[in-house]
């Protein structure tokens, strides 16, 4: 115990703390300030700006809330805020109302999920970010040319492969090691060993598919002596359905991919339809700038296939959120414009790795990104409204759709008829079946989609709201006064961001014309505009968009990214580990060299079958462990837990249980029965799984650029205790005693090889003998099960190397 407790107070002691009134609060601090500049800092602007602005503080109780100084210090009632107490703190209290002489703003309460907001982010420890003595702030204008000289914002430029001359000779297996190896010099440290061979079936079975290999598979390789072994195994893992389903959950928890929502949103019970397409055009190896423009608008690309209707998923399961319409359309107007702000966010963090939506309220921060590149996009989104459509050519699907409308109409109707006999009962019913006999398609399955649509939110008396949706119509938005939709200002065609400028013509020589060329703002003009966004993140922001994709694929095979902050590429995020190799990577992936350009197999193939991915886990006689302890310099693999999916579906797949039926409809993971992959299992947007809560699964309520690993009690208690867990550990024992194996050491031997491929050394063959003596009074396969499910509670089935 007191060891325990010496450690608490050292982690104590290291922790982040957050200084208002009151006790010191513990704060993360990266998550705390994406908080504070997405929720916080745009209410305060939005709602207090106007009377507790610096320059108006003296006026107002000596209040600021624009700078963190004045924040924290309060004005002249004392400390606006007591950390992690919002019930003491007199923002809160002024906010709720709940003191007749203390009510702001003066105006009108806040809304409740306005004051909730505050009143988290003072439980949570009232961060407020430290930029320095003074906010950071960008000047009044931006200065474009300077901004696109940031390292993320610039043309690819191939970088040469470096010559190396280093002794002795490192291992090189292509253009990854090169630039990896240059680095490690100028550090003074070298390469790792590479990994045994069975070390690496293990990884790039896991890491390509989520499964790990058979005994079989494991032996076949370990007796291929062909010095091309290795890189006909990672093909022949890239050629499995399996691949696609590994890497679809990697995308889906950018897309906040859910199966259902709640009972007052339309129903998404075909959600699973995108899932699968997503799963496919991995396969298939779509390229990936076709995976992104049909994402965006599939409906809007002249030869799209009906069935790639799907792709639109990405933006037709986002969140709709609840609208009371007996609430004053000022109310509504923040709620809908919260959904645009949501789904522009996800579509900017996605594929450019920025945060535009820190723009809503003023220009952003950090980066070159204006409120007017803001309200250009977010104009796409008001254009663009989530819909059920059926995977049918456009012109058939129109006909379905309004057909199920008029049924539904007429159902309505039939449903208040009192008499089901009466004659117009039995007219109303001659409707239906006609329009359904004109319609033979009528009961095709529907998906959620999005279509070009848009909608304004109009006055219904007095304190009402109704919602007016206009198809096919597109709209510009105004620029939204500190973010509030009652206070519009000058209206901003659809475009993209200015950082990106538009295509410099080959005639255009001269540097006047060039810069002309730069600040050339195109607005779009086909319909919402999502087929030029699309296309706009494919030209003008194609060196951004390749970093970012290659740089999520870098992340999920190596366990940390070239840059460690995948969704943020701007001046918030953490500069590259190896400039040179991303450039590289980047270019390569975007144009093509020895491949077709955007090929995400191909850069699969080109990282696992580098020396640098082969090497050992290990820093054991390795100066790296003490010069680079977080390895940013990558000179070893690093140790990786594997998530959720892939610890499940092993589990079911050492157990012999494994379903490996691909796609169709979602299942709930509760269900004893269910046996197929983790990827099938049910999401809600809400409620989530015990055991994906459990093991980090991202909620999906928004965007998840990674997953926060985290090691708890919770997580060995349920190896222990659920049904799940002891279920596959029968299912693992039954398969040991029926194997053929008739000595306990054989089956121990037999029982390593299936969940660590390998066979068990002499000590732990040891140690299992005797935790299957101690038992004598239990059944055989009491006792064996419960061996089995001690050694899936190890790190060992849980980690890979």
């Amino acid at each position: 115990m007191k060891r325990l407790v010496m450690v608490w107070g050292i982690v104590s002691l290291f922790a982040p703390f957050v200084c208002v009134a009151g006790d010191q609060v513990a704060v993360d601090q990266q998550a705390a300030t994406e908080f504070f500049e997405k929720k916080i800092r745009p209410l305060l602007i939005q709602r207090c700006d106007e009377c507790h602005s610096t320059d108006k503080a003296d006026d107002s109780g000596h209040l600021a809330l624009d700078n963190r100084t004045s924040l924290l210090a309060g004005g002249s009632r004392g400390p606006a805020l007591v950390a992690g107490k919002p019930d003491e703190s007199l923002l809160i209290k002024a906010v709720q109302y709940t003191d007749t002489h203390l009510q702001m703003p003066p105006e009108g309460k806040l809304v409740a999920a306005e004051i909730e907001l505050l009143s988290k982010w003072v439980k949570d420890g009232a961060f407020v970010p430290d930029y320095g003595k003074e906010t950071k702030k960008q000047a009044k204008e931006i200065d474009w040319v300077a901004a696109r000289k940031f390292w993320s914002f610039q043309s690819l430029n191939r970088p040469p492969v470096p010559s190396l001359n280093v002794q002795p000779q490192p291992e090189l297996h292509n253009p990854i090691d090169p630039f990896v190896i240059e680095q490690l010099a100028a550090s003074d440290l070298k390469q790792s060993a590479a990994a045994d061979k069975r070390t690496l079936i293990r990884r790039v079975s896991f890491d390509l598919l989520g499964l790990p290999p058979t005994p079989e598979e494991v032996s076949e390789f370990l007796a291929d002596d062909q010095p091309d072994a290795y890189e006909r195994l990672v093909d022949r893992l890239l050629a499995s359905p399996h691949l696609g389903e590994r890497w679809a959950r990697y995308w889906l928890d950018l897309a906040r991919y859910v199966d259902f929502t709640p009972d007052w949103q339309k129903a998404t019970d075909r959600a699973w339809m995108y899932r699968d397409w997503v799963a496919r055009a991995m396969n298939e190896d779509r390229p990936y700038d076709e995976f992104v423009r049909l994402q965006l608008a599939a409906d809007l690309i002249p030869d799209a296939q009906p069935r790639e209707f799907a792709a639109l998923g990405f933006l037709g399961v986002s969140p709709v959120y609840w609208k009371e319409l007996k609430l004053a359309p000022s109310v509504i107007e923040v709620i809908v414009a919260d959904e645009w702000d949501e789904r522009l966010d996800t579509v900017s963090r996605t594929f450019l790795g920025l945060t535009v939506a820190c723009a809503r309220c003023h220009d952003h921060k950090f980066d070159p990104i204006s409120t007017r590149d803001y309200y250009a996009l977010a104009g796409v989104f008001a254009s663009t409204q989530v819909a059920d459509r059926p995977l049918l050519p456009l012109a058939i699907g129109e006909q379905v759709v309004d057909a199920r409308a008029k049924i539904d109409k007429l159902q309505d109707a039939l449903k208040k008829q009192k008499e089901k006999d009466s004659d117009e009962a039995r007219k109303l019913q001659q409707q239906i079946d006609e329009i359904r006999q004109a319609t033979p398609q009528v009961d095709s399955p529907l998906v959620p989609v999005v279509e070009d649509s848009s909608v304004y939110i109009v006055a219904d008396g007095p304190d009402a709201t109704k919602l007016e949706y206009r198809r096919r119509q597109a709209r510009d938005l105004p620029v939204f006064r500190r973010g509030n939709p009652a206070n519009p200002g000058e209206i901003i065609p659809r475009r993209f961001l200015e950082l990106f400028p538009s295509t410099i013509e080959a005639s255009e020589t001269t540097s006047a014309s060039r810069e002309a060329a730069s600040t050339r703002l195109e607005p779009f003009r086909n319909g919402s505009g999502r087929l030029e966004l699309a296309d706009a993140l494919l030209r003008q922001g194609k060196a951004l968009t390749a970093r970012v994709i290659v740089n999520r694929i870098w992340t999920h095979h190596f366990g940390a990214g070239l840059v460690k902050t995948p969704s943020d590429f701007g001046q918030q995020g953490e500069r590259p580990t190896h400039p040179q190799l991303m450039e590289w990577l980047a270019s390569d992936f975007a144009e093509g060299s020895n491949a077709a350009p955007w090929s995400l197999k191909q850069l699969h193939r080109m990282i696992v079958t580098s020396a640098t991915y082969r090497q050992s886990s290990s820093s054991t006689g390795n100066r790296s462990a003490s010069i680079d302890p977080e390895n940013h310099q990558l000179s070893r693999m690093n140790r990786r837990r594997l998530e959720i999916e892939p610890w499940r579906d092993a589990l079911l797949n050492v157990a012999g249980s494994l379903d490996d039926r691909m796609e169709g409809s979602s299942a709930d993971l509760d269900q004893q029965t269910n046996c197929r992959r983790t990827l099938y299992g049910r999401i809600g947007r809400d409620e989530q799984n015990d055991m994906l809560r459990i093991y980090d699964f991202p909620p999906p309520t928004s965007h998840s650029p990674s997953r926060d690993i985290t090691t708890t009690p919770l997580q060995q208690l349920f190896v222990f205790n659920s049904d799940f867990v002891d279920q596959q550990s029968t299912r693992l024992a039954k398969r040991l005693l029926e194997s053929g194996e008739q000595s306990t050491s054989q089956r121990i031997a037999h029982c390593y090889e299936i969940l660590f491929q390998r066979t068990p050394r002499l000590q732990e063959q040891e140690i299992g003998a005797r935790f299957l003596a101690a038992m004598e009074s239990s059944s055989e396969l009491e006792r064996w099960r419960r061996y089995v499910q001690s050694l899936i509670g190890l790190n060992e089935f849980m980690f890979v190397d």
